[in-house]
């Protein structure tokens, strides 16, 4: 090490893996944003709770920051560090700790990938229900940092539910053991729940008890195309009406056309406008014929033009990939990102008002938009023209997030709906939050971490 201050850290914590070379720097420097240049200092892998507490109060004796680092697949430039911050790595925390039958809770370390917590809750019967498409990479920390929501939030919510204790190390290295899986704690303040959606603000996630549930009943997945968007709510209405759902996208042709071009199958024949994709029980005659009820009353009214239902796993994943392989298929177009959510009453008049604002502000750009419009969120995907100037395109594109920030007012919105506001967000974060209430979160961060090296510059 050239750096004294890193040889003073490895120095006190031998097994304490750090790397300085320029390819990790660059790799774990950055997240899916793209949009900053990488320039941490190092990165730091610890293996243990005292690694980390120990990285902690070194950055404080010498007024470093740290980055927070999972499986870096946030949207929102959370997880980037670009003033020479110590990226803190979760990697080598990855493993299950307990497992607790009676009260149903899975104990793991906070590196763990969400596809890992998913497969553990299975092989022992039950259900981690939390799901998105970047499962295999993106980190359990991660997805608490940014209470992630996911594809099934309809019928399982947020991370935060499913949160039933923490272990957290405060920006002055003192560890914190939240909550400890009870379900029942009237004992004052909540500070499992102030930790997530604090997007490592406060400080390092290194252990989280989650709870698990019982498996769903057998499912089917169903592929709609939807002539016009209007037609998309009284779609979800109807579906809502006579399924017990448990997912419900929407995705537009736009989108359909980048996920075929990246080696996805066809559904059915023709183009359509929109298309829904919705999962629901069906374990039984009773749910089978509810559904055809579902599919043929959405046709009478016009509201669905054709469909397909899956009969076997390998037709409900290639039916799913049409929606999950949307943002990977996007990337090559670096897109700018928007993560918005309304109310679920106020989607018909928000998506009337953001089509047009859309169809104005980008008159030049391609705009590829999905979202689960069950839960009120909507992501929305300006695909940056090849032989067009980054700082530039997304200068444009920050122009119309303004204005679309005014249309979310409107209608009592959220600029971030499950991403966080990192560094991308962070110029409207008033018009979500009041005056009083960022005052009140800069305090909480004041106390949590004195000295601003946690994650500095992200959210606040």
């Amino acid at each position: 090490m050239t750096d004294p201050r890193l040889d003073e850290l490895t120095r006190q914590f031998p097994d304490l893996k750090v790397s300085v070379e320029p390819g990790d720097l660059e790799h774990h420097g950055r997240d899916w944003t793209r949009r900053w240049t990488p320039a941490p200092r190092c990165i730091a892998w610890p293996a243990t709770v005292e690694e980390v507490q120990g990285i902690v109060r070194w950055a404080n004796r010498h007024q470093v920051g740290i980055v927070p680092s999972g499986g870096r697949t946030g949207l929102s430039g959370g997880a980037v560090a670009t003033d020479g911050e110590v990226v803190l790595s979760l990697d080598r925390m990855n493993r299950v700790l307990a497992f607790d039958p009676i009260d149903r809770t899975l104990t793991v370390q906070a590196g763990i990938a969400l596809e890992a917590v998913q497969g553990a809750a299975r092989e022992r019967g039950l259900l981690y229900p939390v799901d998105f498409a970047a499962r295999g990479s993106c980190q359990i920390g991660g997805n608490i940092a940014t209470n992630a929501g996911g594809i099934r939030v309809i019928r399982y919510g947020n991370t935060r539910q499913w949160v039933a204790g923490l272990k957290v190390v405060t920006g002055t290295g003192d560890l914190l053991d939240l909550n400890r899986g009870l379900v029942k704690n009237a004992s004052g303040y909540d500070f499992r729940h102030l930790v997530v959606g604090s997007e490592g603000t406060l400080g390092i996630v290194v252990e989280a008890t989650l709870s698990l549930t019982s498996p769903p009943p057998p499912s089917q997945v169903m592929l709609l195309a939807v002539p016009a968007m209007d037609a998309l709510m009284k779609v979800f209405a109807e579906a809502r009406h006579r399924l017990s759902l448990e997912a419900f996208e929407f995705f537009t042709d736009r989108a359909l056309r980048h996920v075929l071009a990246h080696g996805a199958q066809r559904p059915f024949e023709g183009d359509h406008p929109f298309y829904v994709v919705t999962e629901f029980d069906a374990a039984d005659a009773r749910a089978e014929a509810a559904a055809l009820a579902f599919f043929e009353s959405c046709m009478d009214e016009g509201w669905v033009v054709d469909g397909a239902i899956a009969s076997s796993e390998a037709q409900a994943a290639a039916l799913w990939r049409l929606r999950e392989g949307i943002t990977e298929s996007l990337a090559p177009h670096k897109p700018y990102k928007n993560d918005i959510s309304v109310r679920i009453s106020a989607v018909p008049a928000f998506m009337e008002e953001m089509q047009q604002l859309l169809t104005t502000g980008y008159p030049d750009f391609e705009v590829v938009w999905f979202g689960h419009i069950g839960d009120g969120n909507l992501h929305i995907n300006v695909l940056k023209p090849a032989d067009l100037d980054n700082a530039l395109f997304v200068e444009q594109c920050e122009h119309v997030t303004s204005l679309l920030v005014d249309t979310l007012a409107r209608h009592g919105g959220s600029i971030s709906a499950e991403h966080g506001i990192g560094l991308v967000k962070k110029p409207w974060l008033g018009s979500v939050r009041s005056e009083a209430e960022i005052t009140l979160m800069r305090g909480i961060k004041a106390v949590w971490d004195p000295n601003g090296i946690m994650n500095p510059g992200k959210l606040l």
